[in-house]
């Protein structure tokens, strides 16, 4: 069975979300990866290949916008549709992890 793209159906990969998370100030590819390791102090890091996959993708959907390019660097920025969709993912997320705790907790792991 093929995996559905986690964009249409308004989730976000751990990628897109930390992708997403470093446009919301406008930057640029090899920026974009160094604020995703700054962020997570170096406990997530992504490759230059999979974050410009990425990036196609979140351009695609309409979530990020190519707003300059200088000295040859493409520059993105977040929309506001990417902004929303960000704040849904965080309140997604949280009852995620509350979900786990209460089943771990019954479990006696937390």
């Amino acid at each position: 069975m093929p995996r559905s793209d986690s964009l249409k159906v308004g989730e976000l990969t751990d990628t897109s979300y930390y992708i997403l998370l470093s446009l919301v100030d406008a930057n640029h590819g090899y920026m974009i990866m160094k604020t995703i390791e700054e962020m997570t102090n170096n406990q997530f890091s992504i490759g230059s290949a999979s974050m410009y996959t990425t990036i196609k993708k979140l351009l695609d959907a309409e979530l990020i916008t190519l707003c300059d390019e200088v000295n040859k660097k493409k520059i993105y920025l977040a929309t506001e549709k990417e902004i929303e969709l960000l704040g849904k993912e965080v309140q997604r997320r949280k009852k995620m992890i509350k979900y786990a705790e209460k089943i771990l907790k019954q479990k006696r792991v937390l």
